[in-house]
């Protein structure tokens, strides 16, 4: 299952040591007026060695299309892909070739698939979502001229988390920080709390709060794709999160139902409802209001200490990984939250399209 979306369809493929990461993507509206600079700029966002709290792997990340694009604009045929990998360095994985690491998916590709590239992880590396913010950043150009926009920020780094919600704080300052937290007070704790995780060689998880604004109410279907229950699959195929919430999430248990109700309301530009606790989504289908959503990323599994795990023989043994990993994965997996949302955003706005007909 390397393929994602219904009509705006993304196939991925490549491992994060071979000799790159690319996509196809399908079912893309002709003569759409293609932002190299944007799709580049997105991808900077998410590579590796862009500041110190980042893995210091350096990659340029540079795209290069194959096909479906011509003088700048989409075609409607499919779009080939690929980002060419240069700085891999495959022997600092030599000593675990043999091992299961805690808490990757060593074991579990073994067991499935009787084989596994043990270089950086292979195709289970996070590396895979380059093909992903291709995707999304082209898929953001195409809600853009619907009026969609989609961003996200981190929220939370372990302990520290910003008190402020979403309307509170000025979200075009998110990438003023190399946290990723427009809550600047916040964002130097942040910054200090993951800091600290790297001396210690080891690793600390957060929250990445997403809003989507300029939705129509409409969009989403009634039963088995609802709009929040895409964008959780989306969320949580995403390496590394543990957990997806939208709207009052959790914390809408602990009201009542009278607390909880969000009031319709007349305006002059429509109906509105007075509060927001749904997010932006009732019955699985958009109201019109802001889509809001959280998503819970673990510490990063790769950690710079001794850890007795197991071989593939069941033989007990001790290993003490080196290499270059990132002591917080979160603020380069804010573009890839974005560009999830994107595609399936995307999906629903040309599902929306056909339904009209």
């Amino acid at each position: 299952m390397n393929t994602f979306g219904r009509i705006f369809r993304l196939t991925t493929f490549g491992e994060s040591h071979g000799r790159g990461i690319g996509g196809i993507i399908d079912g893309c509206p002709p003569n759409i007026i293609l932002d190299s600079g944007l799709i580049q700029k997105e991808l900077e966002r998410r590579r590796p060695g862009q500041s110190k709290i980042t893995t210091q792997r350096q990659e340029p990340d540079k795209v290069e299309f194959l096909s479906g694009v011509f003088h700048g604009k989409t075609e409607g045929t499919p779009i080939g892909f690929i980002v060419w990998n240069k700085d891999q360095k495959s022997k600092d994985y030599d000593d675990l070739k043999d091992v299961f690491r805690p808490s990757h998916a060593d074991y579990t590709y073994m067991k499935k698939y009787g084989i596994r590239d043990y270089r950086g992880g292979g195709r289970s590396s996070a590396r895979e979502t380059i093909a992903r913010v291709v995707a999304g950043a082209i898929a953001k150009q195409i809600l853009s001229e619907a009026g969609v926009s989609v961003i996200a920020y981190i929220s939370q780094v372990g302990e520290i988390k910003s008190d402020k919600f979403y309307t509170e704080l000025d979200l075009s300052r998110i990438d003023d920080t190399i946290v990723r937290c427009p809550d600047q007070e916040t964002a130097d704790k942040m910054i200090a709390r993951i800091e600290k995780a790297a001396g210690e060689g080891d690793t600390v998880g957060g929250i990445i709060t997403c809003v989507i604004r300029g939705v129509p109410a409409g969009w989403g279907e009634p039963v088995f794709n609802k709009l929040h229950a895409d964008l959780g699959f989306a969320m949580l195929g995403i390496n590394a999160v543990k957990g997806f919430e939208y709207g009052s999430g959790f914390e809408g248990t602990l009201l009542s139902g009278s607390e909880h109700n969000d009031i319709f309301v007349r305006s002059e530009s429509g109906v509105h409802t007075k509060t927001n606790k749904s997010g932006g989504i009732q019955g699985g289908i958009s109201n019109g209001e802001d889509i809001y959503f959280r998503v819970a990323f673990k510490p990063v599994a790769t950690i710079l200490k001794k850890q007795d795990t197991l071989d593939v023989n069941n033989n007990k043994v001790t290993i003490n990984p080196g290499g270059r990993h990132d002591p917080c994965v979160l603020p380069r997996a804010v573009p890839i939250v974005e560009a999830m949302a994107n595609l399936v955003l995307t999906d629903h706005f040309l599902l929306s399209k056909l339904n009209s007909i």
